[in-house]
This record gives structure tokens, C-alpha cells and sequence, in this order.
């Protein structure tokens, strides 16, 4: 047994500068799936995914295209008579790279650092697709199972176009597992299955208290400029503890697992003498409870700004829900909080945007146990469940449609990946270890369904 694990790391091992060199043109092509970005770019990492896949075998390697959308690559290998399939997902869209001035070098050339590769895409989640290709090159092209590959093209905007997608191309994603590269492990060294998702939903709220703008010195006093009342009323989404003060929004039960304050403050950031807010254990706070963020707000810059009376002034305001809550429910109760709080009388406008409903995974199927095996042997490291705070709205529209497939959250992301932010990175040590992890399993599951028949 151990003989094939080590064969396998050494298979691994072999193919990595291949596998590092089409990860690093990958993450070259600025794929940023947001609105007001060239979507051919998203097109062309489409295309460079499609090639890396067909040249590793994956076999029927095409575009999966909506009108409106963002293109999708799918491939599939047939396994063996008899053996199981399983779908491998990621996602070869990018958020935008922020303040490229925060960057220690450009976000879209690959750059190596003290064992990191950094750039926009290197953790989330062009290494999630890479780590399907290893898998698939360690057993030369034929693994012992059926293997699906799709790789989304807009995760990064809550795939907008996702239940269009599965009425369209759901017959083609049938699967006895689905294992979704675009989660995190818990420590450096030490693996980890998400057994359950956040949800979010966004909105814009405008909130306008004049007609036109106005001489601050002449008219200001009597009334509040907008942005005053903004913030007024954003204030209003926190109680004093930091708790999100929108009711009917109940927590999902904690979980085990804890992090320890220290430990946050250090993977998140914190600054010297900052509070944390809100109640519960950190985890909790992380994976259990809603979490709300102002993402954005459109008002004067410094550089623009005036001795004037701002007319209008708007934010986008997410909001992160724990398993149990219904995303659109949580939409009606933020946008009615935003409504009926306006301050001194303030014309408040909400409009509602996405919705990505929380899911919990039920982890105690025999793929479940294929998977913390593969993670053992990977890792030479018992695995944990742990909860995730961001949001995958592929998985409960998957598990919707398809109640019978295994759920296998997996990823590279450790938390000094920094996701979504400046200097987002890929520790490579872990990166070749969720490979080898990735292969393991394609053998493992093929192991744990023979088991199940033999039980039967």
C-alpha cells in the first residue's frame, strides 16, 4: 500500500514543471469575469484550459456556451466497466486584481517568493484546475475511474447563469462524486473537507437627500449631505457588539473545530489594538453566523471632492449566511432593514443583486471516507472538517439536482493565500500535496465502491 502511495508522489513529482509552467500561463491571462472587463479574456483562459486539458487526455474537451455568459470547459475520460464516475469543478475566472499599487509584483505575472507563487488566480482558482490535471497525468491519462472535468468561467460574479447552465448541460455533469477544487485546508501541513458553505447575497442602496448639489457653507447645516446619511444608515446593519442586527437571521449550529484569536488576528491582518466584533467563538463567527461587508461605496473621491452638499451616494453591501437560512429570504430581510431605516427621512433605493444559497454537506458516504484517506496519505496528516466562510452557489444547485452524488470539497488555499486580495498566493509545497491527494483519490474511489458491492 504504501508502495503505491509513493509511486504515486513520485508521479506527481515527475510532471510538476509541466504542471507549474501551464498553471503560471494561466495565470498570465487576466480572466476577470467581472462586469466591465474584457471578456475575451475570460474567452482566451477558456481556451488555454481546453488545451491543457486535451493534451493531458482528457477526450471531448469543448466550450460550454450561453447567450450572456461567461464560456465553461468540459471534457471527460470513461473509466472501466463498472467503476465510478467522478466530476473534478473549478473555476478559470479571477476577481478583479484591486489596487495593483498593493502589489509586490505585477498580479498577473507569476512570481515566486520564499515557496510561493503569487498572482491574481494562483490559489483561487487556477491551481484548482491544475491539481484535476496532475491527478489525471499521474495515471497517464487513463485513470482507474470515470472522470469528468468542468471548469466554470463566471464563479467569481456568483454564477449568475448557473441554473440556465445545469438545464442546458446538467445531463453532461452526472456523477457518482463530485470533488470541487475551490476550498481551503485548515493549516499549512494540515488537509481539510469543507463539510459546509456560507451563502451571500448583495444589493446597492442609494440613498439621495437633495435634488442637486448645494454650497456647503450656504446650506449646509439644516440637512445632512448623502453620504452622511449613507453612513448613518450602514451603521445601522451592526448592533454595539458588532453583531449583524438584521432579525431572522438564525445561526447555524458551531462545529468542533476553533481557531484561536491570536491565530486570526495573524492569518487575517488584524492591525495592533483593533476589537473584534460580533459574539461566538471565531469560528462561529466564520462559518456559522451571517457576516454583512460594505464591499464598495460610489461617492466624490478625495481628489474630486468640493465645498458642496453631496446629493446621492450609494454602497454595495454583501452579506455571508450560514446553512439553514434561504438566500432570497435573507435578501427580503436585508433590503427591508435598508428601507426602514432611513435617517431623517433620507429617500433610500435598494437594488437587489445575487443570491448564492449556504449549504451543509453530508460527509459520511464512502467517497467521504476515499477522500480523508487520500488526504492521510498526501499529507502524512489526519484531516479536519472545517466550515467555509465564502461561497460556492454551485454546490446547492448541484446537490439539488443531483441528490445521489458525493460532495467532496477540496482546495490549495491555506490562509495566507489571500484570496481575492492583493498578493494572492499558492504555497507550492501544499499545492503538490493536494496533487498527489487528487490522484490518490481517483484510485480510492474506485477502492470504496468496490468495497460498498462487496458489502452488498
Amino acid at each position: 500500500m504504501r508502495q503505491r502511495v509513493d509511486d504515486v508522489r513520485a508521479r506527481v513529482a515527475q510532471n510538476m514543471p509541466r504542471i507549474r509552467a501551464d498553471l503560471e500561463r494561466l495565470v498570465r491571462i487576466p480572466s476577470v469575469s467581472a462586469d466591465g472587463y474584457d471578456p475575451q479574456h475570460v474567452r482566451a483562459s477558456a481556451d488555454a484550459t481546453a488545451e491543457i486539458l486535451s493534451r493531458a487526455g482528457v477526450r471531448g474537451v469543448r466550450l460550454l456556451e450561453l447567450d450572456g455568459a461567461h464560456p465553461a470547459v468540459f471534457g471527460e475520460i470513461p473509466g472501466p466497466p463498472g467503476a465510478p464516475t467522478i466530476l473534478l469543478y473549478a473555476h478559470h475566472d479571477v476577481q478583479p486584481p484591486g489596487d495593483e499599487d498593493g502589489w509586490h509584483s505585477p498580479p498577473f505575472e507569476p512570481t515566486e517568493r520564499d515557496g510561493r507563487l503569487y498572482g491574481r488566480g494562483t490559489c483561487d482558482d487556477k491551481s484548482g484546475v491544475m491539481v484535476h490535471v496532475a491527478a489525471i497525468l499521474a495515471h497517464g491519462g487513463t485513470p482507474p475511474v470515470g472522470v469528468k472535468v468542468i471548469v466554470e468561467g463566471e464563479e467569481e460574479t456568483g454564477s449568475e447563469h448557473l441554473h440556465e447552465f445545469l438545464a442546458r448541460y446538467g445531463p453532461d455533469l452526472t456523477a457518482d462524486a463530485l470533488v470541487l477544487a475551490d476550498s481551503s485546508n485548515w493549516r499549512l501541513g494540515v488537509p481539510a473537507l469543507t463539510t459546509s458553505l456560507r451563502g451571500v447575497v448583495d444589493c446597492v442602496v442609494e440613498v439621495r437627500t437633495l435634488d442637486h448639489a448645494v454650497h456647503s457653507g450656504v446650506y449646509g447645516g439644516p440637512v445632512a449631505d448623502a453620504l452622511t446619511a449613507l453612513a448613518r444608515l450602514l451603521a445601522t446593519l451592526h448592533d454595539d457588539r458588532g453583531n449583524v442586527a438584521i432579525p431572522g437571521l438564525t445561526p447555524a449550529p458551531p462545529k468542533d473545530l476553533d481557531l484561536s484569536e491570536a491565530d486570526y488576528r495573524t492569518d487575517a491582518g488584524v492591525l495592533d489594538g483593533v476589537e473584534l466584533i460580533g459574539e461566538g467563538s471565531i469560528t462561529e463567527r466564520l462559518w456559522t453566523r451571517p457576516a454583512i461587508s460594505i464591499l464598495g461605496v460610489d461617492a466624490p473621491t478625495l481628489q474630486h471632492a468640493s465645498n458642496q452638499l453631496v446629493p446621492v451616494a450609494r454602497a454595495k453591501v454583501s452579506m455571508r449566511i450560514p446553512p439553514g437560512i434561504d438566500a432570497t429570504k435573507a435578501l427580503d430581510a436585508l433590503t427591508a432593514h435598508l428601507e426602514s431605516n432611513a435617517p431623517w427621512g433620507a429617500h433610500v433605493t435598494v437594488s437587489r443583486g445575487s443570491t448564492g444559497e449556504p449549504f451543509e454537506v453530508r460527509a459520511d458516504r464512502p467517497m467521504h471516507d476515499a477522500v480523508r484517506r487520500a488526504f492521510r496519505d498526501a499529507w502524512d496528516h489526519d484531516p479536519v472538517d472545517i466550515g467555509m466562510g465564502g461561497s460556492i452557489p454551485l454546490v446547492k444547485a448541484f446537490a439539488d439536482a443531483y441528490p445521489d452524488t458525493a460532495l467532496l470539497l477540496t482546495g490549495v488555499e491555506d490562509p495566507d493565500g489571500r484570496a481575492h486580495g492583493e498578493n494572492e498566493s499558492l504555497h507550492l509545497g501544499e499545492f503538490e500535496r493536494a496533487c498527489v491527494a487528487e490522484a490518490l483519490l481517483l484510485t480510492y474511489a474506485k477502492d470504496a465502491v468496490e468495497a460498498t458491492i462487496a458489502v452488498v
